[in-house]
């Protein structure tokens, strides 16, 4: 039997509705996506709260037009910019003559790692979960724990918290527009679990998705996402830069120029030339002229990403890996060479792709949000499994995530 899911992801630059559906044969399939640009927000709010609305049924009723049929249900994606990942470590005795973890276990522990968040003080509420590690008595750090004997069970344990103003703001707003709300899930968790290799999170791995006017940092340790920063500069800054210095629209700037640039790629003579419009005459810029003002920006932006994860407390061993997506840079030809150049020499690697409808850098935030409402729904209508190959949908079970 399929079941047909619909999820709305809020970007910086543009809405993205995705209509899958999903059955014991074929587990997730897009049938619809619809996506409307718009001004986007910042940590403090929308950029333009009037248009909202209007933007927001732009989008879903793309979605419907292409499945061909309504959407009544939405799964909401929380950005990067509304969330907030807390680390709490708990603690529980084991039980009985000769002990060993349960799934009644893990539960403990979990609750026990949530009471240290003192809910009551935090601007917001809980949307996702999961362990980094379990470790028994004195024992080494594992993700399988059931079945080990001891006395005492502990679990490093990730959660991420959703701005309450964020939540609100558009639940009433989709509720205005007739649409039932099913529950808010976590883009940048989602997005993480789903391109960041599973051996390569075992290492602890960084994902940045640079947008239009934020950039994501995020660090991921086993299925934990243990730290998130936003940075308030993306993409859209490059453009507005190049708009400036170069005295031409924005729109040309981020069409014409930016799109097109090529980090570390000189061609003999190269220009950016742009066609005389509405009485202008054509114009040609150097790589130069171009160069001059990319990459200023760039290296700004690759600071704060360094700065962000020298101040994160996260460990990246030799066998740590970086990866990049999102609208920023990721299109341009050299730009995790030249972001890698930036970090420290570490080698930035592109998103594996999982989808060739929707392989664009722009749409990994809202398929790795869809990734995340699909495992949710599957592992809520699954048997508790305690063999390794199950393990990690039985956490998830477990902590409903």
């Amino acid at each position: 039997m399929k079941t047909t899911v619909a999820a709305i992801d809020f970007g910086t630059s543009k809405i993205v509705t995705l209509v899958a559906e999903h059955s014991g044969i074929q587990r997730c399939d897009i049938v619809g996506a619809g996506i409307a640009s718009y001004d986007g927000y910042l940590p403090d709010g929308w950029n333009n709260p009037g248009e909202l609305n209007e933007k927001i049924l732009a989008s879903i009723g793309d979605a419907e037009k292409q499945c061909r049929r309504k959407v009544r249900e939405i799964n909401v994606g929380v950005p990067g910019a509304f969330t907030k990942v807390y680390v709490e470590e708990g603690t529980v005795a084991l039980k009985g003559t000769d002990p060993n973890v349960t799934g009644a276990d893990i539960k403990a522990v979990i609750e026990a790692a949530e009471k240290k968040l003192n809910l009551g003080q935090l601007p917001g509420v809980i949307i996702h979960s999961s362990p980094a590690w379990f470790v028994v008595d004195s024992g080494k750090k594992t993700l399988e724990p059931v079945g080990l004997k001891g006395r005492e069970l502990s679990a490093l344990v990730s959660f991420v918290v959703a701005d309450k103003f964020f939540v609100d703001e558009v639940n009433s707003r989709l509720t205005s527009l007739g649409l039932t709300v099913n529950g808010f899930y976590s883009t940048v968790a989602g997005e993480a679990m789903l391109f960041l290799p599973e051996e390569d999170r075992d290492r602890t791995s960084v994902l940045i998705d640079m947008g239009y006017l934020t950039t994501d940092v995020m660090a991921v340790e086993g299925d934990a996402l243990m730290f998130l920063k936003t940075i308030d500069m993306g993409g859209g800054n490059i453009s507005a830069d190049l708009a400036m210095g170069l005295d031409i629209s924005l729109k040309e700037a981020e069409e014409k120029i930016k799109r097109g640039y090529s980090f570390g790629v000189e061609t003999s003579g190269e220009t950016y030339d742009l066609p005389g419009v509405e009485g202008q005459k054509p114009r040609s810029f150097s790589r130069q002229e171009v160069s001059d003002i990319i990459l200023p920006r760039v290296d700004e932006i690759a600071e704060e990403i360094q700065q962000t994860l020298e101040e994160s407390g996260i460990r990246l061993g030799q066998w740590s890996k970086i990866y990049l997506t999102g609208g920023g840079i990721a299109f341009n030809k050299g730009a995790k060479e030249y972001l890698g150049s930036k970090l420290g020499g570490r080698t930035v690697r592109d998103i594996p792709k999982h989808t060739a409808t929707l392989s664009s850098h722009a749409y990994s935030s809202a398929l790795g949000l869809m990734d995340l409402i699909i495992s949710t729904l599957e592992h809520s209508h699954q048997e508790a499994a305690s063999s390794s190959g199950a393990l990690r949908n039985f956490f998830r079970e477990l902590l409903g995530v």
